[in-house]
């Protein structure tokens, strides 16, 4: 998606835009006014005596309100720099935009004002994937107000315009007859409303308006309310402060109400493609942001937990305990052309519940929340041993029952190409990945923490704890490619390994799965150039058969990866190299403005000198927002150990003093502060492990860090 492209967004309804405030879109450009996974307005371009507009600037004022200052003219040259225009837009069940024309000129303007306003009510899959539409549409003119409808049985939406001056009316948008006298202005505000038919709802304005009392106020209060409750950060880096002020915006941004969650959010998945619920990308960004914003995890929880599988149904993929992958809610999924809403489509989803639930008690101490959610976190257990072993064999597989719209890969590298032999060649179903049985690992041993200390049920914890140590013993033995020094991508149904290095062996160590006598190996690969950029770590090694540079799942860079790879590297204790891959993800956040895409190319940094921009990438994207507070997090080593937040730093050089202030959690509010003493530049030694057989990084004395941790009140 162009970062030339303006975007605003609240909730789930948001509008991209050009740079003049205009939408043209067609059916596979993904701007327009969408809501609720449809296109409500595909067309919204303004003329004034019809001419197009130029665009002078644009303010981003809030993550829902923009404005464009403009003037008239076409190409470079002006046509009359004696009048310009201002468009101030606020999203929130449409938008409201008000329209300004300044005279700068000591005589009158006599001026025709035209609005053109169009919608194709494209399902967003439609323009995803340029589908055609199947209903019909409609338009008329009522009570001074343009409706544009489009209806397939009985599904239907309408977009409503109209505006607050006199103006012509017709189907096509609106005309406004106006004189500006000399040295003022004619205003305008713009309503458009999105109309979903058979809610309940009728929505006569959209919620953010210039006379409305309290709504615009209301939100920038929130977002001031976000911001202040969020831990303060300082540093000798001023470019880390801009990172961290923008990814709590943007997380912000991206928080998405249910109809049931009391007004509480929860994170959506990111711009444009799934700004709605998704299971795994709000459990993986509520783990990111738990230092920062631990209600996000709370909310995610209770949601998940309330839609949790209950029957067995093919068409979405849904098994008793199995935890969702997505909420839809547009004409696709009413038709069934689409799995039905909720899909259940993913398999890492269920065990990260468990974790989620976990690490949520042992950062906020909120024992009440697992002791409510004590039935789901069972049956999510439950699921993994009597649902996900399709091969009977102890191990998480999955094959989609779904074969006309189902995910065909239900794991977190789901495009059909992720999961490949070395040599290229993709393996049959049911498949089993590798981080998939990661999960499941740590899933049973924070499953027996819970159930031993808050569910008082110690025969369950022995029996979870048990079944860990067989799972960890047989991946150990199963997975391990004794020739080549790291865990297998998957195995098939023959036993095979499917044998490709890929980025999923990083969050194998940040579930505790590896053996320590196999980690340094596991890191020696993450490390080398086969798979670390220079920026991060590539979702598929060079030289691999698979490998491509900007292919989605086989050489991209994703920062979520890079962020929980970085985790599992300081959970093994190889500090260093976790500072690396925080360096780089940090520096290539400056080359997006502060702003880390869903995913940027796996070109060597050494090659390109900037991250290279994938073409369709998502943005802003909630696990990719939430990388920069993960990294912050893994950089200053903070764990919670009881009632203790422990600080334990180890800083990049470049990043000088880091000050973190009023880390919320079990313990009230702590600071915690770091000094950069990591030579993230530092290469490895070379150093003959007899056993392994493997080169031996250096993360000796070259990482010393300081730290503490203050407590505070509150």
């Amino acid at each position: 998606m162009s970062d030339d492209l303006v975007k605003i967004l609240e909730g789930n309804t948001f509008v991209v835009s050009d740079d003049r405030g205009d939408i043209e879109a067609s059916l596979t450009d993904p701007t327009g006014l969408f809501s609720f996974d449809t296109r409500f307005l595909s067309r919204w371009v303004l003329t004034v005596d019809g001419e197009r507009l130029n665009a002078l600037s644009v303010d981003d004022l809030q993550y829902f309100e923009t404005r464009f200052f403009l003037v008239p003219g076409t190409g470079t040259v002006y046509i009359d720099a004696k009048l310009s225009v201002i468009r101030q837009r606020a999203v929130g069940d449409g938008f409201h935009e008000e329209l300004t024309i300044l005279n700068h000129d000591d005589k009158p303007a006599d001026l025709t004002v035209r609005v053109e306003a169009a919608s194709d009510f494209a399902d967003l899959f439609e323009v995803k994937d340029a589908l055609q539409k199947k209903g019909a549409y409609y338009k008329r003119v009522e009570d001074e107000r343009l409706v544009l409808g489009y209806e397939r049985e009985t599904f239907r939406r309408e977009t409503w315009v109209e505006a607050t001056s006199p103006c012509d009316v017709d189907e096509k948008g609106l005309t406004f007859h106006v004189r500006v006298e000399a040295h003022g202005e004619w205003t305008t505000d713009l309503h458009v409303v999105t109309a979903i038919a058979g809610w309940g709802e009728l929505r006569e304005r959209p919620k953010y308006e210039r006379h409305a009392k309290q709504a615009r106020p209301h939100l920038e209060r929130s977002l001031d309310k976000w911001l202040d409750e969020a831990p303060a950060l300082d540093s000798d880096w001023d470019w880390l402060k801009m990172i961290y002020r923008r990814s709590l915006v943007d997380l912000a941004a991206l928080r998405f109400s249910t109809r049931t969650s009391g007004g509480r959010s929860l994170p959506a998945a990111g711009l444009p493609w799934f700004m709605t619920m998704f299971g795994r990308d709000s459990i993986f960004t509520s783990l990111q942001a738990l230092p920062f914003t631990p209600e996000l995890a709370a909310t995610t929880l209770r949601e998940l937990g309330a839609r949790q599988g209950s029957r067995l149904d093919d068409f979405r993929d849904e098994d008793p305990g199995r935890i969702l992958h997505e909420m839809r809610y547009g004409e696709m999924t009413a038709f069934e052309e689409r799995p039905h809403s909720p899909y259940y489509g993913s398999v890492d989803a269920t065990p990260l519940f468990v974790v989620l639930l976990d690490e949520y008690e042992r950062w906020t101490g909120d024992v009440k929340l697992v002791r409510d959610l004590e039935y789901e976190a069972r049956a999510a257990l439950r699921w993994i041993d009597e649902y996900a072993d399709l091969e009977h064999n102890g191990y998480i597989w999955y094959r989609r029952r779904n074969e006309t719209t189902g995910l065909e890969n239900q794991c977190w590298k789901d495009s059909w190409d992720s999961i490949s032999f070395s040599d290229g060649r993709l393996p049959g179903f049911p498949r089993a990945t590798c981080e998939l049985q990661g999960y499941a690992y740590d899933a049973k041993m924070r499953g027996a923490r819970l159930a031993r200390l808050i569910w008082k049920d110690p025969a369950f914890a022995g029996e979870l704890e048990a079944q860990a140590a067989d799972l960890k013993r047989r991946f150990n033995r199963d997975y391990w490619v004794a020739e080549k020094g790291y865990y297998a991508l998957a195995v098939d149904t023959e036993g095979r390994q499917v044998d490709a290095l890929s980025s999923n062996i990083g969050h194998l160590l940040w579930s505790g799965i590896v053996d320590k006598g196999k980690a340094r190996s596991v890191v020696r690969h993450l490390m080398g150039s086969r798979l670390f950029s220079g920026w991060g770590v590539r979702t598929l090694a060079e030289g691999e058969g698979r490998y491509n540079p900007i292919g989605y799942h086989v050489g991209t860079v994703w920062p979520f990866d890079n962020s929980i790879i970085a985790w599992g590297l300081r959970r093994y204790g190889f500090k260093q190299e976790a500072a690396r891959i925080a360096a780089g993800m940090l520096d290539a956040a400056n080359f997006f403005a502060g702003r880390l895409p869903e995913a940027f190319g796996g070109y060597s940094r050494e090659v390109t000198k900037y991250p290279v921009q994938y073409p369709t990438s998502c943005s802003p994207q909630a696990w990719s927002t939430g990388a920069p507070l993960l990294l912050l997090r893994t950089m200053l080593g903070l764990e919670p150990i009881g009632e203790q937040l422990v600080v334990d730093p180890a800083l990049p050089q470049g990043i000088g003093r880091l000050e973190l202030l009023d880390i919320p959690g079990r313990w009230g509010r702590v600071d915690a502060f770091g000094r950069g003493r990591v030579d993230v530049e530092a290469r490895p030694r070379r150093r003959r492990d007899d056993q392994l057989g493997v080169l031996e990084p250096d993360t000796g004395g070259s990482a010393r860090s300081s730290g503490r941790a203050k407590r505070r009140k509150g």
